[in-house]
């Protein structure tokens, strides 16, 4: 899935689960708004910080490398099979990133330190754990499968490349549709 999917997705389950629990941990029906939107906010970010993570080694290099922005728009858009030539040491550090930023391992543990260290689960991981499991069904073995299993293996699972332009459409258009009925559903519950 893209970067703006990931955190569009992560933004309609935060509209859907606000409407029956506070997102701040409590038992408190009536949560701290300012809790609340902080917390969808993080929920977001860290649906898109796997893909990000990966990028800054691509993106450190086009900052000093000649043509290197172009290159850097080229990686991010590539469809399968025609990614740009990076620098191998800049490549295999994008790549290390990206298993790691979309292991089911890694986030598991993070998952029980922070667990362990708060006393509860730290809402905003849901986030990266939406964006490992879409990434799952939506990147092909052709194009950044999901490595769920690293530091394991390296292997990922063949889903649907999110970039099939039938794919790619319909996934919009169900973002569409999501934000228009939870609009909707706002609107009635304000005006009723």
């Amino acid at each position: 899935m893209d970067i703006f999917a990931h955190g569009l997705w992560v933004g309609v389950g935060a509209g859907l689960a606000i409407q029956r629990w506070p997102l701040d941990g409590r038992i408190n029906r009536h949560a701290n708004r300012r809790t609340n939107q902080r917390t969808v906010a993080l929920s977001i970010a860290m649906a898109v910080l796997p893909d990000l993570v990966q990028l800054l080694p691509i993106l450190a290099w086009a900052l000093f490398a000649p043509g290197g922005f172009a290159a850097l728009a080229a990686y991010a858009t590539a469809l399968p099979g025609y990614e740009p030539t990076l620098p191998a040491t800049i490549g295999l550090l994008a790549h290390h990133l990206h298993c790691v930023m979309h292991s089911a391992i890694v986030a598991s543990v993070v998952t029980v330190v922070l667990w362990v260290w708060l006393r509860k689960l730290w809402i905003p991981l849901l986030g990266w754990w939406s964006h490992i499991l879409i990434d799952v069904f939506t990147h092909s073995a052709d194009f950044y499968p999901s490595p769920v299993l690293y530091p394991f293996t390296e292997r990922g699972f063949d889903g649907l490349a999110w970039n099939t332009p039938w794919f790619f459409v319909l996934n919009y258009a169900a973002l569409l549709g999501c934000f228009a009925w939870l609009a909707w559903k706002h609107w009635t519950r304000r005006n009723h």
